[in-house]
């Protein structure tokens, strides 16, 4: 018996790998595991968001709506701007697209704008040994997809009722959100935990969003930058999302699957990188929380 004992120490003093985490079904099936926490926990950032306004959810319509007209008002009427996916192209197309971009956009940014504080405003979890921070980071995806999903009604209604259509290219809409919520899901998990360490990294990531929001092609086309420039500019991989937005649920055109591909391929690594960086460092979050 206590030959056993004694090698059962030996295997639990092991140290820990970090190849552990790295292999993706081992990650669903942890997350799979947590489902109903992560449910809950996403419901709360969702109905959390504006508790105590009077407007309450309704301000998850009107933010992008006031936004969308003071762009549109910038860039249509005082810089005549046009998307040139029609000669014909009228304000309110034009309108419609530039929220299409902004649907993007807007998952990406609100992710990664919250991710550094996730886990030092959460001191209470990290002293839970059992609790399983991980899941913060997806429920705040979760809450930030919920938004964009409000957000399409609103694009999906205005192609009604302005374009009388919705492009039947439409359903690739599920394909075209993957490589978005790769990208978000691991950058987070990666910021999170840096943000433990570094509690200046959101002022920096509040910069890199910025200019993030101009090097993306949200407010212009991509073909409107030269032509030397335009293989940099693909090189963001948001640029490849947003393009693809725009042609599935306003141009009715398939997804540039090539470069689709290779997005989504990158955003399963970087899912999986954050992933394993993020367990890797858990351990240390209430040591320094």
């Amino acid at each position: 018996m206590s030959a056993k004992s004694s090698s059962l120490t030996v295997i639990s003093s092991r140290p820990e790998s970090v190849w552990q985490y790295a292999h993706p079904l081992a990650m669903v099936r942890n997350l799979w595991a947590h489902r109903d926490l992560l449910q809950q926990f996403t419901v709360r950032e969702v109905m959390g968001r504006y508790k105590g306004s009077y407007l309450g959810f309704l301000w998850s319509l009107l933010t992008p709506l006031f936004m969308l007209m003071v762009y549109t008002f910038v860039f249509s009427v005082v810089f005549k701007a046009t998307w040139g996916a029609s000669p014909s192209e009228s304000r309110v197309e034009f309108a419609l697209t530039l929220f299409c971009s902004l649907i993007a956009f807007n998952v990406f940014s609100e992710c990664l704008a919250r991710a550094p504080g996730l886990i030092v405003s959460s001191p209470n979890y990290v002293k839970k040994v059992v609790f399983p921070l991980e899941i913060l980071p997806l429920s705040v995806l979760g809450s930030a997809l919920v938004h964009s999903l409000t957000s399409l009604v609103i694009l999906f209604l205005g192609l009604l009722v302005f374009v009388r259509a919705i492009p039947w290219t439409a359903i690739y809409l599920p394909l075209v959100y993957l490589p978005l919520v790769g990208l978000c899901l691991g950058l987070s998990w990666f910021l999170a935990s840096l943000g433990v360490f570094i509690r200046d990294i959101g002022y920096l990531v509040g910069v890199v969003l910025q200019v993030l929001f101009f090097m993306t092609p949200i407010i212009y086309p991509i073909s409107a930058v030269p032509a030397v420039l335009q293989l940099a500019l693909r090189l963001n991989p948001l640029s490849s999302v947003v393009e693809d937005f725009r042609r599935v649920i306003m141009w009715g055109q398939a997804p540039d699957w090539p470069w689709w591909g290779a997005v989504t391929l990158f955003s399963g690594l970087v899912t999986m990188a954050g992933y394993v960086w993020f367990m890797k460092l858990k351990r240390a979050f209430a040591d320094v929380v």
